[in-house]
């Protein structure tokens, strides 16, 4: 099996933010798993800035739930959305006939975008194209796809992360392997197999084709222990972490330790 079979299977048997949908796929259901999102990750509100894409195409890669993908056409953006599995593609779709919604939703590869150049004035990926084998080819379909003087907002995953030190004292010191590297601890047990993570200078060279390239680090609720942990991470040690764990020291000296990596930028003109 493949590297990207595998990410399709880890996703396909539950999609990213599934864990949040606590009740029904109806309308209440949804509008929870949304209220909880924002809640727990309010940093998407400023990033997406959902209100300035009226009357624009837009395109997402990695729908999730599809809460995002919502919150754009809510706002009178033209959307289209693109998922590596059917099971994101179908619950999106559901959500969208709920609440009346519009978007050309396909199943599709982010390596490979299923769309001519210069077609949308946006693409959105939030926490999607680390988890892609070839996340320069994500990169540059991205670039592709935009228009001149068109936007990205991106979200990758962070190297220096408080994520990472938990996965390192997990699974390499205490594990008596304390020279395993981070990306070796990302791609082996961060979510899907081979998932990788940038420091702020690598993220700029993914993009360094495009202009205005920013990055941001955010402090998460995953670094802080405030959430559940996924698919794979269960156990008492977890558990015992999450009661002793310092959050109000790591909010005031740890900000620069967020796994989210925002990263912006437009294709030249």
């Amino acid at each position: 099996m493949s590297t990207k079979d595998e990410v399709l299977e880890f996703w396909d048997r539950a999609a990213c933010g599934e864990d949040l949908l606590l009740r029904a796929q109806d309308v209440d259901g949804f509008d929870a798993q949304a209220n909880a999102r924002y809640r727990l990750e309010p940093y998407i509100l400023s990033f997406a800035d959902f209100a300035a894409w009226r009357d624009c195409d837009v395109l997402e890669i990695g729908l999730g739930l599809g809460a995002d993908h919502e919150r754009f056409a809510l706002n009178g953006a033209r959307m289209s959305g693109i998922d590596l599995t059917g099971r994101a593609v179908e619950i999106t779709r559901k959500r969208f006939e709920l609440k009346g919604l519009h978007s050309s939703l396909t199943v599709g590869d982010a390596e490979a975008l299923p769309y001519e150049d210069a077609s949308f004035d946006l693409v959105y990926s939030w926490g999607v194209i680390h988890h892609t084998p070839d996340t320069v080819k994500a990169a540059s379909e991205i670039l592709r796809v935009l228009r001149p003087g068109g936007e990205f907002r991106v979200m990758i995953y962070h190297t220096y992360s408080l994520v990472g030190v938990m996965l390192w004292l997990r699974y390499g010191l205490m594990r008596g392997r304390p020279l395993t590297s981070l990306a070796a601890l990302y791609a082996a047990h961060l979510e899907s197999p081979g998932t990788k993570a940038y420091t702020r200078a690598e993220a700029e060279q993914l993009f360094s084709a495009a202009e205005r390239v920013q990055t941001k680090v955010e402090l998460t609720h995953g670094d802080l222990l405030e959430s559940g942990a996924g698919q794979r991470h269960r156990g008492a040690a977890l558990s015992l972490a999450r009661l002793v764990w310092p959050r109000w020291l790591l909010r005031r000296i740890g900000s620069s330790l967020g796994l989210f990596l925002l990263v912006s930028g437009r294709k030249a003109r």
